[in-house]
Formats: structure tokens, sequence, C-alpha cells
């Protein structure tokens, strides 16, 4: 029998989520589930407008109770909720509770895995207790890190006979391996919710199910590998990336030779002084192919890189040059294609003298970037992503993006405004007093 496909509605504001569910709805959608983060912006009156709005809808509510389950459960039924969450990692008490009160008000308990250090064998425990079904669920704090939920849904699978649900960045790419792995009901949130058309992107998951055919998904798929963070970091602005890493600074200010150049690669580094650009010459030598060539060279003239350089730039395959300095030769180095960017440009140049250092650490305006790291630019400036960090914040610039063009759906389709579709009324930071913190 095919799975059934259950949407997570995990936005913040009510009016969005009721949107994509009724899209979601249209496309063919069998649950409606009110997420954590809807649940905790909005209270169970999330519950009650999704039960309002879709009477004959299968609604859960996820709560992923932790204690009192007997009152968190039956508040959950009153409101309207068909399912009710709790966690595995619970006490046997609790969710005894949980089992007991879903007996008496109709509701069924599904048991969140998360969390457990041995899903599998919590799964057979939490099923002798009662429970209607338990999830497996791969957090998105690690699925950007690469992490697969599928090994342990199969562990699952074989451990019980209860339904089986399954969670964590599912797109019609990848719907037909958690089939495969025996789920037997897919709980997918962005795939729809952050697509432009979330009845089309609901149909599309529905069809890979019932046909175990990977089908295209606007949301990309999440990357682990050194190929997967560059075809991700190319396809974000360097505004998505800041946003993913809490708003990071950036260098900005910068004069691009190539108009609306977008350069992303790991960085090869060099320390010299304002127009000795003997070691920023030398770096080119050392540079591979995709790489991203970034000088310190002062903030100020005389020039460290000009149109010959760039002509060796070309010739390695660098993905561009950024000079945090002076540059030359603007109009010669647009011709020959390659992007660099420089904080000042001036026909001047200095003498090789040598200073300086290759491959080392900068630390610019409190930015730090280390030999290898990643570089996205673009024209609103220049961001740098530690190696160490890079497949979670490419995957976290990918989310921004996505949440991005879903956001953009939506004023153009209601002909709204920004300040309305993110109700950010609602949502102004408020202090002591009760005043917004704008006044």
């Amino acid at each position: 029998m095919t799975p059934r496909l259950q949407l997570a509605l995990d936005q913040v504001d009510l009016h969005r989520a009721l949107r994509a569910a009724r899209e979601a709805v249209a496309g063919g959608v069998h649950l409606l589930e009110v997420g954590t983060p809807l649940l905790k912006a909005e209270g169970l009156g999330a519950v009650r407008a999704l039960r309002e709005a879709f009477p004959q809808a299968e609604i859960v509510c996820d709560g992923k109770t932790m204690d009192a389950g007997r009152l968190e459960l039956e508040a959950a039924a009153k409101a309207g909720a068909n399912w009710g969450t709790v966690l595995g990692v619970a006490s046997d008490s609790t969710i005894e509770e949980c089992v007991e009160t879903g007996g008496n008000y109709g509701i069924h308990v599904l048991v969140d895995l998360l969390g457990c250090a041995d899903p599998a064998a919590r799964a057979r425990e939490v099923e002798t207790m009662g429970a209607d079904a338990v999830n497996v669920h791969c957090p998105i704090d690690d699925q950007v890190r690469g992490k697969d939920p599928f090994e342990t849904l199969r562990q699952v699978r074989a451990a019980v006979s209860i339904p089986v649900t399954v969670a964590g960045g599912i797109t019609a790419r990848t719907a037909p391996k958690a089939v495969a792995a025996g789920a037997d009901v897919i709980i997918v949130g962005g795939a729809i919710t952050k697509a432009r058309d979330a009845e089309a992107a609901t149909r599309d998951l529905l069809e890979a199910m019932r046909t175990g055919v990977a089908g295209d998904a606007e949301v990309a798929e999440r990357g682990s590998s050194e190929a997967d963070i560059r075809a991700l970091l190319e396809q974000v602005s360097a505004a998505n990336v800041s946003d993913a890493m809490h708003r990071a600074p950036c260098w900005h200010g910068l004069t691009a030779t190539v108009p609306d150049a977008h350069v992303v690669g790991k960085a090869v580094t060099v320390r010299t002084v304002p127009g000795d650009w003997a070691k920023p010459v030398e770096a080119i030598d050392r540079c591979q192919p995709g790489d991203v060539l970034l000088i310190d060279a002062g903030d100020r003239a005389p020039a460290v890189w000009g149109e010959l350089a760039t002509h060796s730039a070309r010739n390695r395959g660098l993905a561009g040059v950024i000079v945090l300095g002076a540059i030359r030769d603007t109009r010669d180095i647009r011709a020959v294609g390659v992007p660099v960017f420089g904080r000042v440009v001036c026909p001047n140049a200095g003498e090789p003298k040598g200073f300086g250092e290759i491959d080392v650490p900068l630390r610019v305006e409190g930015i730090e970037c280390r030999p290898g790291d990643w570089v996205v630019a673009d024209a609103d400036g220049v961001v740098v992503v530690p190696a160490r960090r890079a497949v979670e914040v490419a995957n976290r610039a990918m989310y921004c993006l996505e949440a991005e063009n879903r956001v953009r759906a939506e004023i153009q389709d209601g002909n709204s405004t920004l300040a309305q579709v993110a109700d950010l009324y609602k949502w102004e930071k408020h202090v002591a007093g009760g005043q917004g913190a704008s006044e």
C-alpha cells in the first residue's frame, strides 16, 4: 500500500501556514501537522484553525510532550487533533499517560524517537506500552551536516509492527528511498511549504511515492561532499550565506571588475603591504582550479594587482580574486573575464619587494579567513565560510534562499507587502515596559 503524505506546517505565522495547507490539500496531502514552531508561536489555536478550515482532515499536533502527558494530549484532542506526539526519551510513565489519555479522548499517540540512544529498542518498548505509531526523525541540524535518516528507519521498521513515520528534509527525489526503507507516512515540510507552488510540489511528492521514481524537487538536496558545497554555494548569494551564519558580517565596499560577478571557491590567502605585488603574483602558482585568491594589502594604494596578474589567474583557472587593497587596469581586467574585487582603484602600482606571506590566516575588520575556508563574493560583498562549517552553512544558505523564494511568491501572488507576509508588527521585539524595540 502506498504510504501517506503528511505536511509539517513549521511556519511561525498562522496565516502563512493556512495558505500552504490549502495548496497542499488541493494537491492531495493526507495529514496536516501543526509543527512544533507553529504550536509554540500560535498555541493550540493553530489546531483549532486547521480543524475549522479543514473539517475532514486528519490533524497531527506535534507537541513533543516530555511531561504532563495526560494534560497535553487531552488539550490537543479537545482542540481537534487526531494525533499527538510524545518524545521517546520521555519517561515510561509519561508515555503510558499519553496512551491512556488517547484511549479516553480518541487521539492517537505518535512517539517521536528523536534523541533516543537506541531508536529500534525504544520503538519496541513503546509499542508494548500501546503507542499507535513511532517516528524516525532526522533533525534539520543533523541534516545540514550530511546525516541520513534512512538506516535508522530500516532498523525501526524491522523492530515493530505498528506504523512508522519518517521526517527530515525529504523531497520528491528522496521520498522513494523513504518508501523503500519501510515508512508508512512520509512527513514533508520545506519541500512543500517553501515551494512557489505548494499544490504542484505535493502532487510531485505523491507521484514519486506512488511510482518509486525520484521526481524533480524545487527544494535542493542537502549536500555533504566538497562538490556539494560548491554546487550549493554557487546557487546562493552572499546575503543568503550571511543569513545562514546568523547575519555574519562581510567585507563590503569593493569594486567588481565583472558586473554581476558571483564568485565561489576555497581561499588561498596572501598578506602583503600596499603596493608590494610579489607575494600576490607568486601565490597564483599555488592555486588550484576553482580557488579564490584573497589578498590583504592594507586597504590602500598603491596597487598590488593588475591585468597581467589576471591573465595568470585565468590560466590557473581561478574562480576570482579579492583584494582588500588596491587594483588597477580595471578595463583590461574586465576583458580577461576573471572577476576581480578591489577596495581601491588607482593607476599606480608599487614594487615587487617580496614582503608578506602566503597561506596564512588573515584577520581584517574582525573577519577571519584561513587557507581552505570558502569564500562567496558578489556585488553586495564578500562572506567567508569556515571550512569546518562549510557543509552546515551551505545547506542553511540554501534554506534561506528557498524561504525567500516562497515569501516572494506570497508577496507577488497576493499583491501583498513584506510586512504583511512576515507579520512584522507581531514579531517586533519588545522590551521591559511593553514598548517596541524601535520606540
